[in-house]
């Protein structure tokens, strides 16, 4: 920490505590938050504030000095014939940009028509011993803004804004989903399976218990579970692990909102999601309107509804009904000169072949929002399959420039056919499928005590705000990403 301009302050900080003056006081009691008091009128009197120091500007008998925090700034005016001598210039030598001050005064509007307090009395809140960084803006090392992340809110008008809305928007979920009468839950993080959803766990171990674990990969079996107890409509802000590659959608922390309806199927659970949508959007951004990629996209037109097979086929020419086997379908895509690129292509079961071939050759032409429905079967190991077509499952997602942001379906019910299917993942996974799932017999357990008809979703809160805010990254959506150890 030692460099010159560390040791000064350490020094102002020394004569501050020489002169009786408190280094790091108990509380100080404020009346407005920042961004009310800039609304305040001319001739409001006694208005107390408090915030860090973002700029200053002297001279010779008055000094004007920003303050800001994460939900605004305000400017104050320190006039020496006003606050007196002595406090005037214990300002001028001792505090630097980054400290904290609290302040009391009344408002006024200046000539360049800015709303500022006049000070009358200040106290000094703490002394910020690093200087802020005057290049930030311009930093090309993305892992410095993702490690200092405090200093990114605090230099990076973009990153407060996205991160604000990440808050508001988790505001309103919940929101709306408590005005519908579904009700918040939590369900365990260290589960003994990694059920859920098609992907590798975190493991982790439990000394007490001598057991290994898994971190969740989705709530979802959980949830359920609370279905056969008697919920019918329930939701959880579940924090999920999920151990897999990186890349600008990926985290491998994130937070999913995954939610049931008893007695719904998987089309109530459409309205209801573009329903939600256009709630956040509002809520959030104030409008419908979202620009992404230059383009405007107006969410509360109607939607396009595409199944799996036509997508694949309008974007590969290949029919995936007349490839049962997945070998076949492999030779297929070979002979249309089309490179998936899988560390272990050959080990993949059908449905994540299919997947494979989704994510690299159609998703990315899904810019508009567009419902995906009707998913092969050995892709969505626990949703219902569709009774005129029992290779297909009632299922969609909402893809939103080539990114799914909600995942939702029928779900199985029927503990007998769920069995089957879980086998049928193990055996997989015992093939070298990684991501596929493994048996949970705890939770066909609960099916076997009854289950109604159900439909459930789920999203990430992260590969949401990265649709809405047209971020380059999911990274940039989540306010402390993990970064490799210095």
């Amino acid at each position: 920490m030692s460099n010159d301009q560390t040791e000064q302050r350490i020094e102002k900080l020394e004569t501050l505590k020489s002169l009786g003056i408190p280094i790091y006081p108990e509380r100080f009691s404020t009346n407005y938050e920042l961004f009310e008091a800039s609304q305040l009128a001319d001739g409001t009197s006694a208005v107390r504030v408090a915030g860090r120091i973002m700029g200053i500007r002297n001279f010779k008998n008055l000094i004007f000095i920003t303050i800001s925090n994460v939900q605004g700034s305000l400017q104050l005016l320190l006039k020496k014939d006003e606050i007196g001598e002595v406090p005037f210039n214990q300002f001028q030598n001792f505090l630097d940009i980054g400290d904290f001050i609290g302040v009391e005064g009344n408002m006024y509007t200046t000539k360049t028509n800015e709303k500022t307090l006049r000070i009358e009395t200040y106290v000094f809140l703490g002394k910020a011993l690093r200087t802020l960084p005057e290049k930030w803006h311009g930093l090309s090392n993305v892992e410095s803004r993702y490690r200092q992340r405090y200093l990114d809110i605090m230099m990076t008008e973009e990153t407060k804004v996205r991160l604000l809305a990440r808050t508001k928007m988790i505001r309103a979920i919940r929101r709306f989903f408590e005005d519908k009468e579904f009700l918040e839950v939590e369900t365990p993080v260290l589960q003994h399976t990694s059920s859920g959803a098609l992907a590798k766990p975190f493991k982790t171990y439990h000394n007490s218990l001598d057991t290994l674990l898994n971190l969740r990969i989705a709530p979802e079996t959980y949830l359920k579970r609370l279905i056969v107890g008697g919920f019918t409509k329930v939701f959880e802000f579940a924090r999920c692990f999920r151990n897999e590659g990186i890349s600008p959608q990926h985290l491998q922390e994130f937070t999913m909102v995954e939610g049931y309806a008893a007695y719904w199927n998987y089309e109530d659970t459409m309205k209801l999601m573009r329903e939600m949508v256009l709630f956040i959007l509002d809520q959030t951004f104030n409008t419908t309107t979202i620009t992404i990629q230059a383009q405007r996209i107006e969410f509360s037109l109607e939607w396009d509804i595409i199944s799996f097979r036509d997508l694949i086929f309008k974007n590969t020419e290949i029919d995936i009904n007349l490839f049962p086997d997945v070998k076949d379908l492999y030779e297929e895509t070979k002979r249309k000169n089309i490179e998936l690129e899988h560390s272990d292509i050959e080990s993949l079961g059908r449905g994540n072949f299919i997947d494979l071939l989704y994510k690299k050759k159609c998703r990315p032409q899904l810019v508009k929002p567009t419902f995906l429905i009707q998913h092969p079967i050995d892709l969505s190991p626990l949703a219902k399959a569709n009774e005129s077509n029992p290779t297909l499952t009632d299922r969609f997602q909402l893809v939103v420039n080539g990114a799914e942001i909600i995942n939702a379906y029928s779900e199985l019910v029927d503990p007998l056919e769920q069995r089957k299917r879980l086998e049928a993942q193990a055996f997989l996974k015992s093939n070298g499928d990684l991501e596929a799932m493994e048996m949970d017999e705890d939770y066909l357990t609960a099916m076997e005590y009854g289950m109604p008809p159900i439909s459930g979703w789920g999203f990430g809160i992260e590969r949401l705000l990265m649709i809405l805010t047209d971020s380059d990254t999911i990274k940039d959506c989540v306010l402390f990403p993990l970064t490799k150890k210095l």
